[in-house]
């Protein structure tokens, strides 16, 4: 406990701005809003949740009926927190999985409302639609998200199908072809999730901002567990809202989710045990490996 108490000791105590998460909420787990938030909260910064959908537990365990408000209800809900006194707070919007499509022109209409109240607000899109070669939302949901969201974006995080969907080509097989797809996109800032790496059994995540792209990669490990991908955009999220470099939020990023991965592989765990490994959200020490990539589109 002495060292955990002297990393929270140390990490910097200051008035941050809220971060409003809007994603599914599941019962029992750590994805979606369970992840992001907790993590946010950890780091200091106040978090207002917004459910899309409510589930007992992430689809891939079994059976999960769920609930979705109905599309005027939710609407209405974020119309009030659009004309909230206390929007001036929100330093960014983070959203992930939708549990509509109407509910994707609800997003882009309090995104447009906290930029309004504060134009340096970060806007962060999850896309989460789809993995290992198709789409898990209803295609009208993924193309309205392309076409309304996505151009609203400062910071997009995809896996590597969402990335070959949102930019319309096939998916990429390299470092270099993930570079590619990432420019396609035309966001400021992209985090390409579960990019190929360097090395054989190895993994990681690519970086592509302001025409440099960065890689932070790690071991493979085989049966993760769900959320890694909630996890790395609000971590990713918070690191820049506190300043940090674009590389050094990359690094810090995946050094945290790669630690509580193992943590939570090593515990037998079917869940990120993200609330037994606070210290790795605060201080991670997993190694990494971060290279700057030197690629064809980079050069002059």
């Amino acid at each position: 406990m002495a060292g955990l108490n002297e990393a929270i000791r140390t990490f910097p105590v200051t008035d941050k701005p809220a971060i409003i998460v809007i994603s599914s909420h599941v019962v029992r787990g750590t994805v979606g809003n369970r992840a992001a938030a907790f993590a946010l909260e950890v780091l200091g910064f106040p978090v207002w949740c917004i459910p899309t959908v409510t589930l007992p537990w992430h689809p891939g365990h079994g059976p999960a009926h769920r609930i979705v408000a109905p599309d005027n209800q939710f609407a209405t809900l974020l119309d009030d927190v659009s004309g909230s006194a206390w929007l001036g707070e929100v330093g960014a919007v983070l959203s992930g999985y939708l549990g509509s499509a109407t509910q994707v022109g609800c997003v882009g209409k309090l995104v447009s409302a906290v930029k309004a109240r504060n134009p340096d607000a970060l806007y962060a899109l999850d896309p989460v639609i789809g993995d290992g070669g198709s789409l898990y939302v209803p295609e009208e949901q993924a193309i309205a998200l392309r076409d309304d969201l996505l151009p609203r974006a400062d910071l997009v995080t995809p896996n590597q199908f969402e990335l070959a969907w949102l930019a319309r080509k096939a998916q990429a097989a390299d470092q270099s072809q993930v570079a590619e797809l990432a420019k396609a996109l035309g966001t400021p800032m992209v985090l390409a999730t579960s990019a190929p790496a360097m090395m054989r059994g190895m993994i990681g995540n690519m970086l592509l901002h302001d025409g440099k792209a960065y890689a932070a990669e790690h071991r493979m490990i085989e049966g993760p567990p769900n959320g890694l991908g909630d996890l790395t955009a609000a971590l990713m999220v918070a690191h820049l809202l506190g300043g940090t470099a674009p590389d050094t939020a990359l690094q810090n990023t995946t050094s945290s989710v790669y630690e509580v991965m193992i943590a939570s592989a090593r515990a037998g765990s079917d869940e990120l045990a993200v609330e037994r490994n606070i210290r790795s959200l605060l201080q991670p020490s997993a190694p990494v490996q971060m290279r700057q990539l030197h690629l064809p589109s980079n050069r002059d």
